[in-house]
């Protein structure tokens, strides 16, 4: 007897969605604002140069800010952030300042200056917004290409992760403020 049943179209994606969930950070000089956000929907697109796809609602004052911008962060927070993460993805920035709200603290990126977080979290990215493609424009998704990375040493080594089964481990969305963390590490026989 199979233990498969039917799943509902509004939650098949769900089934790749398992990976690092991410906080987004944007800003935008002119008007002097700036917002983070959770999202559950990233991934690396091509090596060299890095670019990385995110998916931001088109309605959002986050997607609103990185259009006006052309530029974003990317911030993978640890299991220390977790009360982070869920906040800042449960509210909007447009009225307040969720950095100031939930006492983020922030420093700037390197190279657009950027908010990044390295308190509580894993690593940080800075993006510059790719040029909209018909997709962009009729979907939610967004390209960037990284121009500056930051990790903490202890949980990315050598270029890879190294979890330590405790706090230096990323956040992974399961839906209605529910994460898992990144689990065991498991090698393939040579």
């Amino acid at each position: 007897m199979s233990h498969f049943r039917p799943v509902d179209l509004k939650h098949a994606s769900r089934l790749l969605n398992h990976g690092p969930t991410v906080l987004i950070t944007s800003h935008d000089n002119h008007i002097g604002r700036r917002n983070i956000m959770a999202a559950a929907w990233s991934m690396p697109v091509e090596f060299e140069p890095p670019r990385l796809a995110i998916v931001v609602d088109k309605n959002t004052w986050s997607r609103e800010l990185i259009e006006r911008s052309g530029m974003f962060g990317i911030v993978i927070p640890g299991v220390s952030a977790t009360n982070w993460t869920d906040a800042v993805g449960s509210i909007s920035g447009r009225d307040e300042d969720k950095f100031n709200c939930y006492g983020i603290p922030v420093i700037n990126g390197p190279v657009l200056g950027l908010p990044v977080v390295e308190e509580k979290c894993l690593a940080w990215m800075e993006c510059r917004l790719l040029p909209a493609t018909s997709a962009a424009e009729k979907y939610d998704t967004l390209f960037g290409e990284v121009v500056s990375a930051s990790a903490d040493e202890r949980a990315f080594v050598a270029g890879r992760w190294q979890f330590d089964g405790d706090k230096l481990n990323t956040l992974h969305h399961l839906g209605a403020g529910t994460f898992v963390t990144s689990g065991k590490q498991v090698k393939a026989p040579e």
